[in-house]
Formats: C-alpha cells, sequence, structure tokens
C-alpha cells in the first residue's frame, strides 16, 4: 500500500487489530462478514495484515469503513424540507442499515453462548420487533407526513404528527427493554468480539434513535404545531 498521503488515522486503522475495529466502529462487521475477513476468533491480527491473507486491497476496505464513521456534522439545518432530507439521509436509512445487522449478530451470540449465564436471550426477536415498528413508522413518514410537511400543509399535518409523538413513545420504550436485556450494552467480561461488536452496534443505535427523536419531536414537529410555536 502506498502510504505517502495517507491520512494519520487511516494508517492507524490499517494497523489496528481488525477484532477492535469490529468493536469500536459500529457496521463494519457487515463489511468483514462479506469479505470474509475473520474478526472473531481471527480477530488479533492487523487489518493490514488480515487483507494481505485474503488478498484484498487495503485502501478499498479502509475506504468502506470511512464510510461508517460519523463524527459531529454540520449544524442541522431549520427549514422543513432541508430538515426532513436530512433526517431521511441520516437517520431513516442509516436505521434501515443498523437494524439486519444487529439481528444477524444477536442471533449468533444466543446460538453460539446460549449456555453464559450472561447471554441475552430473545434479543434478536426483540430487535425484529423493534425493526418491524421502524420500517412501519418511517414509512408513515416518508409516504405520507413528510410529503405534506414539505408542501407547507400545517393544519392537516397535526392528526398525523400526534401519531408520529405517540410511536415515539413506544420507540423509547422498545430501547428501555433492549438496555435491559443488555446491561446497557455492556458485554461481560470475557466476551468475544461479535458479543462485544453487537453492544457496540447496539448503543450507537440507541444514540441514533435518540437524536432522531429529537430532531423530529422538539425541531421539525413544532413547526408545524400553532400552539407549540405560538409560545416559542
Amino acid at each position: 500500500m502506498d502510504t505517502t498521503f495517507a491520512p494519520a488515522d487511516t494508517l492507524d486503522r490499517a494497523r489496528q487489530p481488525i477484532g477492535q475495529i469490529a468493536v469500536e466502529l459500529p457496521g463494519s462487521t457487515a463489511v468483514f462478514r462479506r469479505l470474509k475477513l475473520d474478526f472473531c476468533c481471527g480477530g488479533q491480527i492487523a487489518l493490514q495484515q488480515a487483507c494481505d491473507n485474503k488478498g484484498l486491497a487495503v485502501d478499498a476496505v479502509l475506504a468502506e469503513l470511512a464510510r461508517l464513521d460519523r463524527p459531529d456534522g454540520p449544524a442541522v439545518p431549520q427549514v422543513p424540507a432541508e430538515m426532513i432530507d436530512h433526517i431521511l439521509t441520516r437517520y431513516h436509512a442509516v436505521h434501515r442499515e443498523q437494524l439486519p445487522e444487529l439481528i444477524r449478530m444477536a442471533r449468533r451470540v444466543e446460538a453460539v453462548h446460549r449456555e453464559h449465564p450472561d447471554v441475552p436471550t430473545g434479543l434478536a426477536e426483540h430487535l425484529e420487533a423493534i425493526e418491524a415498528e421502524m420500517l412501519e413508522h418511517m414509512a408513515k413518514e416518508e409516504n405520507i407526513l413528510f410529503p405534506m410537511l414539505k408542501a407547507g400543509g400545517r393544519g392537516m399535518a397535526m392528526h398525523p404528527i400526534g401519531v408520529m409523538r405517540g410511536e415515539h413513545t413506544s420507540h423509547g420504550e422498545q430501547l428501555e427493554r433492549l438496555m435491559a436485556l443488555t446491561h446497557d450494552a455492556t458485554p461481560p467480561q470475557g466476551a468475544c468480539n461479535t458479543w462485544r461488536a453487537l453492544y457496540a452496534g447496539i448503543h450507537q443505535f440507541s444514540d441514533d434513535l435518540i437524536a432522531h427523536i429529537h430532531l423530529e419531536n422538539n425541531q421539525l414537529f413544532p413547526q408545524f404545531e400553532p400552539s407549540r410555536a405560538a409560545c416559542c
């Protein structure tokens, strides 16, 4: 690999054990699984070496991983149409990527470690329920509420906004149960890389969903609710 102009953080990631990356970078397990890079039992070797062993170009793998990084971005736009576009790309699209991978890892952890006293029995099933609820909720926003808001329909939006607020409350209750099942996304001592990556991903999903709900409830929706807008 020609590293003459490579950023320092990229070089550091190439030298990191692949298992460490799997744990610290939510979403990376899906990349490793697709490329057949062993991050669990073989997780102690550096990403560079793991790629070399498989004949993979480490630069291409690093580029995929870089797209998973989620540093603090620019300020969220306040114009409703732009805010909605931000929600769709930053949260809706991300949740659709997060949940299938979390479900896959949860199934594996529950199967492989079923005799472990701290195994999160029922976690995959709960994540599937969250996914089903989230997909239905996001479809309602994308097909009904968001087009209505973009068209400027204030009076007509009051009822669907109320429905979405109620469903957000349900999402919060689902998150509480998720944290209870996983001991606040804290893996037990000696947990394998898959287990640790699963809980890191759950932690990221929880943070993202909380930020998503906050943005809609407290910044987007009040712009279309006369009583709330009048008091601000």
